[in-house]
């Protein structure tokens, strides 16, 4: 590592990981900076998620999602002896950056990922496509068919297109009243 990459200040970098990993990595350095006596050149690690609602057996279920996969943020102080103990943590493949020279993630990106996590309302994973034909299982209109015409997935919202006496007849319902046909 050259000369240049020495002492840049405290920021945010990013690493790549085998994918699947992310979590292995954040414990295992989050050891070694602890083992290591690092706390002064490496703050804070973090493996970048956001909740998300996901139907499993019928049942609407919040889970937490990686956004990247396959990349952990780190906050620390470049220097030769931490570069070596992040870029040496087991399941690390290499800094984000150029070269041997980390760069780091600027603070409008780092405000968007923290605005990302941070968000209380859990987004809905959406498994269904406008036009598609679904099955409506509860409240007042279960055992109708419909297509799907509008999608609103902040409130976790589906509008279907149902034929009620010959007329296409629009009815808001949750993702969790209907699946696919």
């Amino acid at each position: 590592m050259g000369k240049q990459a020495k002492n840049t200040g405290r920021n945010w970098y990013v690493l790549h990981t085998y994918s699947g990993y992310e979590d292995a990595v954040e414990k295992a350095l989050r050891q070694r900076i602890e083992s290591l006596n690092m706390q002064d050149l490496i703050f804070d690690v973090a493996v970048p998620k956001e909740s998300q609602i996901v139907i499993k057996r019928g049942e609407p279920v919040q889970e937490k999602k990686r956004i990247f996969p396959g990349y952990v943020l780190v906050d620390m102080i470049v220097t030769d002896d931490s570069w070596y103990v992040v870029r040496n943590t087991p399941n690390v493949t290499g800094f984000v950056g150029s070269g041997n020279i980390p760069v780091p993630v600027t603070p409008e990106e780092f405000g968007l990922v923290k605005k990302r996590m941070g968000m209380n309302e859990p987004k809905f994973k959406i498994t269904f496509k406008v036009g598609e034909h679904v099955a409506i299982m509860d409240g007042p209109f279960a055992n109708y068919d419909g297509i799907v015409d509008k999608i609103d997935a902040e409130k976790g919202k589906v509008k279907v297109l149902v034929s009620i006496f010959d007329r296409e007849t629009p009815i808001e319902l949750d993702f969790v009243q209907i699946k696919k046909k």
